[in-house]
């Protein structure tokens, strides 16, 4: 048997057992669904998402991509962020990361002539590390260096949560959601939290949304959801 021909007999499996523990299971799964988190996480194949939370299908909305970040001119993360917000109602927010990133490792070293993209993608990385660099620089071990990285990519891609207006508008309108920084641990399996940021949380004047503005495009936005 190949290994997709594998994935196929396993999905079948698992949709037998789930039918026989459940016989409703998938017609109440496809009603709808109404999943109180949204994570945000790293694409790494060693930290599947559901599995490490023990969760179950429905409970969870999923983003991930190359070392868990939320950059302010992704229109894919933005998307997903947007509707598990607006139409979700999601309560929680998660940014998980997990020690010995490689993705962290890579934008501590030079770029890569054979990456173009992934070097793009890793240059906000970079500027974590180049604000922080005395205190990485410190650490006696690569190991320490990478993983105290990852802790501060962590932060750093809650407080840019923090900064979108889709978010401040409603924390504003709805006091939902709270915002979480959690670090994985792959030797452990454990999740480390990191930082909370809850609705009434101050951030920097600077990244305040205006919310007459806010309140100009609440229609548009409203009429968008409600055609999904």
């Amino acid at each position: 048997m190949k290994s997709f021909e594998k994935l196929l007999s396993e999905n079948k499996a698992w949709a037998r057992e789930k039918k026989a523990h459940d016989p409703e299971f998938f017609a109440q799964l496809a009603k709808t669904q109404k999943p109180e988190f949204l994570w945000i996480g790293c694409s790494d194949s060693r930290v599947p998402a559901e599995i490490i939370v023990n969760a179950q299908p429905g409970e969870m909305f999923i983003h991930r991509n190359i070392a868990n970040q939320m950059i302010s001119t992704d229109f894919n993360c933005l998307s997903v962020l947007q509707y598990a917000v607006t139409v979700l109602k999601v309560k929680h927010i998660i940014v998980c990361g997990h020690y010995g990133c490689g993705g962290i490792k890579a934008a501590l070293g030079r770029q890569s002539s054979q990456l173009v993209l992934t070097n793009k993608w890793l240059m906000h990385i970079k500027d974590v590390y180049r604000l922080n660099r005395a205190e990485i620089d410190a650490l006696p071990t690569e190991e320490a260096r990478v993983n105290r990285l990852v802790e501060l990519n962590i932060q750093e891609q809650v407080q840019t949560l923090a900064h979108t207006s889709i978010i401040q508008q409603a924390w504003h309108e709805e006091n939902r959601p709270t915002l979480h920084g959690w670090v994985y641990g792959l030797d452990d399996g454990l999740l480390k939290p990191l930082v909370t940021l809850y609705p009434d949380t101050e951030i920097d004047p600077i990244f305040k949304y205006d919310y007459h503005e806010a309140d100009m495009a609440l229609p548009a936005m409203k009429f968008v959801s409600s055609r999904r």
